[in-house]
């Protein structure tokens, strides 16, 4: 999966994809061909050898391609769809921002798609939809649209039955499905945390929770730009985009709005847990402040005393200089003062509520 920073162009070089090296799709790309329509459905994989086809003359054709660094693959389907180079070249630099484009001919959609192991990642997904034809690029899992390569094979739904803007739809539903897994395992997450702050909060709990908060930072950056082009892709004024389609697309705009309600929900609830956790750190060094207090406290008045007892007095000297130390009773004794007073102190310090 790709990073989320962008890939430049080198400063001066010609706009648009670059001319490309070789005749068909590397073996590092995956080209699926599905031509469908009602009751009709073919399946192909293509090779490196083999030649793209273009729009049918009946029916829709969905290509879907796994890698998008094959330059000769996308110059092959430019020339196929008619597809402009400045469109071709943002496939190529990953890390574009979510966007919409429309064109003579073909509506051009950059999204986001994450998923999540360790930590979240994010990945491009471009689309090309025109009036019978879909083209998806992207460089995540290759069963990123497998749901909708399974529906279009089931004869019994309607899919197979709509215009290729639906495909395209139920392509970007999808992908922005995919927010909802990834939330629900850092609600889990959350969850574990919150019980660890409560429990036993330690330096590690500090660690995942600054790295859920960069999780979600990024998170934020890839599902936030959805939402405008959902809205846009919803209103625009273009045949390709029927009335009942922008339905579904209003749909997958309140899926958009829902995921960012939720990032922005668990990103407060993170922020707090972080001044739980400094709270609790807090309280802990207070706690252990106030024993060392206490026992500080109890020591001041026996740290008199044995100073009192360690001074050299010459008994001699007179009938009060240190008489107890004469005494036989006078060591018992000193111990005896040192117990009651330092009890008498604790009751006092119990008392008053301090321990």
């Amino acid at each position: 999966m790709k990073p989320l920073y962008k890939r430049y162009s080198k400063p001066g070089s010609s706009p648009g994809l670059s001319p490309p090296e070789g005749g068909g799709p590397s073996p590092s790309s995956k080209l699926t061909v599905i031509t469908y329509g009602p009751g009709r459905l073919e399946e192909q994989e293509l090779t490196n050898s083999d030649v793209i086809p273009g729009p049918p003359g009946t029916g829709n054709i969905w290509i879907d391609v796994k890698g998008s660094d094959d330059t000769a693959m996308l110059h092959q389907l430019g020339e196929r769809f008619g597809l402009h180079p400045l469109a071709l070249e943002d496939v190529i630099n990953h890390g574009q921002r979510p966007k919409l484009n429309l064109d003579e001919g073909y509506v051009f959609v950059v999204l986001r798609h994450v998923s999540i192991q360790e930590t979240v990642g994010a990945g491009q997904v471009s689309l090309f939809f025109g009036r019978n034809f879909v083209i998806s690029i992207h460089d995540g899992p290759s069963d990123l649209f497998e749901g909708v390569q399974r529906r279009l094979r089931e004869s019994s739904l309607k899919i197979r039955s709509q215009t290729a803007d639906y495909l395209a739809y139920a392509l970007i539903d999808t992908v922005v499905d995919q927010f909802f897994p990834v939330l629900e395992e850092y609600g889990e997450r959350i969850e574990t945390l919150e019980d660890e702050l409560v429990e036993n909060p330690d330096r590690d709990t500090l660690h995942q929770i600054h790295a859920i908060k960069r999780d979600f930072l990024l998170l934020r950056r890839a599902a936030w730009p959805h939402r405008e082009v959902l809205s846009q892709l919803e209103r625009i004024e273009t045949p390709l985009i029927h009335k009942n389609t922008r339905i579904y697309l209003h749909d997958c705009y309140e899926h958009a709005v829902q995921i960012m309600d939720t990032i922005e929900n668990y990103r407060d609830l993170v922020t707090s847990m972080l001044d739980v956790y400094l709270s609790s750190v807090s309280n802990r060094t207070n706690e252990v402040m106030k024993v060392l207090t206490v026992l500080a406290s109890i020591f001041v008045p026996v740290t008199f005393l044995a100073g009192v007892y360690g001074m050299n007095f010459d008994r001699t000297a007179g009938p009060w200089s240190m008489p107890e130390l004469g005494w036989s009773w006078g060591y018992p004794a000193f111990w005896g003062a040192v117990g009651l007073l330092s009890i008498l102190m604790l009751l006092y310090f119990r008392r008053k509520g301090w321990i």
